[in-house]
């Protein structure tokens, strides 16, 4: 419980290397996530190497992170094995599919997270990059991974040298819907988000930013329409160029 009420992402690390042991049973807890009917439909590529950490900051916008902590963990959605696993079997697989793709994804997210909490119980710290999907296709390059694997995420993993402060969440009734999903109305919106808006940190950078609130700085600073549509349309690709678009037709 306390690895995860205290939970920061941490973006500046020691230099200090990661002990073999404590590496493999961080990803052995990964392996004991849920995950659709036990096919396991993940797969983890570990980066240690430090010319490898420099080229693949390229495709993480840069990020100072990824060269400096001592591991990346980059988790892929991965039917590739399980397909010929099948085959080899003589079972033909039917995984071709956005369904499929999801399912993968869904078991690769789980694989993360429980690697995420076993590494801060190790004192590790860590950081979820986004930018895994939106350099999907640059990353496939870089892993040379082959059909029916596609990267979902990427976790920066290392010994903290930054103790960042507790970031805010949403309180309880904000999230959480008993019985039915209960739509917000414009006083319970204000209600939710007024200890957000409030704090200095957010005030800060709306004067930094110019603009008049903080859903307007994410709108049109952080993850504005005209990139989500990029990326959505790069990524697309990257999962109908690795097989996961069969529509049946």
């Amino acid at each position: 419980m306390q690895c995860l009420l205290e939970h920061r992402s941490i973006r500046k690390y020691k230099t200090k290397e990661i002990e073999e042991n404590i590496l493999n049973q961080i990803l052995e807890a990964g392996f004991r996530a849920s995950t659709t009917g036990n096919m396991q439909v993940y797969s983890i590529i570990v980066t240690k190497d430090q010319q490898r950490k420099d080229e693949l900051c390229n495709y993480h916008f840069g990020q100072a992170m990824v060269k400096q902590a001592p591991v990346i963990l980059t988790i892929c959605a991965d039917f590739n094995r399980f397909n010929k696993w099948c085959r080899q079997r003589n079972a033909e697989p039917g995984y071709d599919n956005f369904l499929s793709f999801m399912t993968a994804t869904i078991d690769a997210l789980l694989v993360a997270q429980n690697i995420a909490v076993s590494a801060e119980s190790f004192g590790l710290g860590i950081c979820y990059l986004g930018t895994t999907t939106y350099m999907a296709d640059k990353i496939i390059e870089f892993f040379n991974c082959p059909k029916d694997v596609v990267p979902i995420t990427t976790l920066v993993i290392g010994y903290p040298d930054e103790a960042p402060e507790l970031v805010d969440r949403l309180p309880y009734k904000g999230i959480v819907h008993n019985e039915y999903y209960q739509d917000y109305s414009a006083e319970t919106i204000d209600d939710i988000y007024k200890e957000k808006e409030a704090l200095a940190q957010t005030q800060a950078l709306i004067e930094e930013n110019k603009l008049d609130n903080l859903a307007q700085i994410f709108t049109n600073k952080r993850y504005t329409k005209k990139d989500n549509i990029a990326f959505s349309n790069s990524f697309l690709k990257v999962i109908e160029k690795a097989g996961f678009m069969n529509n049946g037709e």
